[in-house]
């Protein structure tokens, strides 16, 4: 048997455990590509900013709908790394955009809260993915940073399509009171924006709900927005400091 000289130091592996947690990170991608989740990130903000300045606009609605159409492909991409997610990723995101399109040329036989299920069935389908990511994930990466952006955007959308449905069933279940326009609905701009005033707790009381349902609804989603920002950072601070622990058990200096 080899015995240590007397005298020597032992040579420390070269933080091979932090090279292959390093290498599974970069492994890990909930995307078709490296960086899905980001572009998908992109296409929310580029959305969310045009949508008030396209709403007034004449051709603003099939505009609204193409970025929509868009966005939502980009979507099927973030959580598409698997073959069996990207096949139902593309059965989910067909029928919310063919129904999206038959109600933009054919409002009238074709109700909007058919598509307004299907988009949330979507929405939901992608932000358990990003989650799960999120969750499973070992280090801190730029995909995980967005994953969180983007489930939190989610978050607003989701609730601003449950508004729109609410509205849609029950026109009374909100109530106005400020605004120049004499018959405001909850649907589009206005439903994004009461959903992430509500989703930050901030309310400008401007929008009221005032059946039982949309008061429940504002109810979760206020809740569910605290708790998943404190949630959210205690989890990236977890992952921070674990990574920074391997890195000094392995000799690597934090850079």
């Amino acid at each position: 048997m080899n015995q240590q000289a007397p005298g020597k130091k032992r040579v420390r592996p070269v933080a091979g455990a932090a090279k292959r947690l390093i290498v599974v990170s970069e492994r890990i991608q909930p995307g078709l590509r490296k960086h899905s989740v980001a572009t998908f990130l992109i296409a929310m903000i580029l959305f969310m900013v045009l949508a008030p300045a396209l709403e007034s606009l004449a051709w603003g609605d099939f505009i609204m709908s193409t970025l929509l159409s868009a966005m939502m492909l980009t979507g099927v991409l973030a959580v598409g790394a698997s073959r069996r997610k990207l096949i139902l990723g593309v059965m989910l995101v067909i029928p919310a955009l063919v129904l999206r399109w038959l109600n933009h040329t054919q409002p009238n036989p074709m109700p909007p809260f058919l598509f307004l299920i299907g988009a949330l069935t979507f929405l939901l389908f992608v932000m358990v993915n990003l989650l799960a990511f999120i969750l499973r994930s070992p280090v801190v990466s730029s995909e995980v940073l967005c994953g969180g952006v983007v489930v939190y955007l989610i978050l607003g959308l989701l609730w601003a399509l449950a508004y729109t449905t609410v509205a849609e069933l029950d026109p009374g279940a909100f109530t106005f009171t400020a605004g120049n326009n004499p018959n405001p609905l909850m649907k589009g701009v206005t439903a994004y924006y009461y959903s992430f005033i509500t989703l930050n707790t901030v309310g400008y009381g401007d929008i009221v709900p005032a059946s039982r349902t949309a008061r429940m609804l504002a109810v979760m989603e206020s809740t569910v927005g605290v708790f998943y920002m404190a949630l959210m950072v205690a989890r990236l601070v977890s992952l921070y400091t674990s990574h920074n622990e391997q890195n000094e058990q392995n000799g690597i200096k934090p850079g």
